[in-house]
């Protein structure tokens, strides 16, 4: 039995596709309803007024309005958004 394959075969190509997670839309930036803010594995970023939490830990935009990033005491990061003045 050989120990070495024949030529040119390859024993790599087995790496998985990424995820294109992370911020979207930082602080400042304008935000529509529906507009997804943070995708995210786990709530490092957790959603705070006007921002929903998907199934799979995303944030997103329930109204119109600017992108805010607030730390808390306890060191957790909220994303909220305020409403665009009309």
């Amino acid at each position: 039995m050989a120990h070495k394959k024949g030529a040119g075969s390859s024993r790599n190509g087995r790496d998985s596709e990424s995820k294109r997670l992370g911020v979207k839309l930082f602080g400042g930036q304008t935000a529509k309803a529906g507009n997804i803010i943070v995708r995210q594995r786990g709530t490092r970023h957790n959603p705070g007024l006007n921002v929903g939490l998907g199934k799979d830990h995303t944030l997103f935009a329930l109204v119109d309005g600017e992108v805010e990033f607030k730390r808390k005491k306890d060191n957790k990061v909220f994303v909220s958004v305020k409403p665009a003045a009309e």
